[in-house]
């Protein structure tokens, strides 16, 4: 695929590679000073992480964890900000080690810098880090 060319392109390609499990090629699409926050973050869970590195090493386990099979249910808003879009969606697919279903609605706020991802605001569902299995940030809950 050539490089994604909007920031709603570079969001879909980067949900790509998640159901794909290339956690590395998705890293790839960070700024090396990227922000990803999680305003919604229950305790013990990271509400910031400050740099590619610290998103690499949150993402590194989250295969093992979850198993995404699909986005159903994307819509990606733009904004008057060329540079962010507004993503609804769910991830639906299972929790490895329990077999149960995951499915998590999200809305994410998505800054794109020179082609990569230097802002990432994350609302999940909180209620979903509450199902055995769905821990693979090594949360002290």
């Amino acid at each position: 695929m050539s490089a994604p060319t909007s920031p709603a392109d570079l969001h879909r390609h980067g949900l790509r590679l998640l159901l794909d499990k290339d956690i590395a090629a998705w890293v790839a699409l960070w700024a090396e000073d990227g922000l990803m926050e999680f305003p919604f973050a229950p305790e013990g869970w990271p509400k910031r992480l400050e740099g590619r590195d610290a998103v690499a090493a949150y993402m590194s386990r989250y295969p093992d964890h979850i198993d995404l099979h699909d986005f159903p249910e994307l819509r990606i808003h733009l904004t008057a900000e060329p540079e962010t879009v507004v993503a609804e969606m769910r991830g639906a697919g299972r929790l490895v080690e329990s077999g149960s279903p995951f499915d998590m609605t999200y809305i994410a706020v998505v800054t794109v810098r020179d082609g990569l991802i230097s802002s990432y605001r994350d609302y999940w569902n909180p209620l979903a880090a509450l199902e055995t299995g769905a821990d693979f940030t090594g949360s002290s809950r």
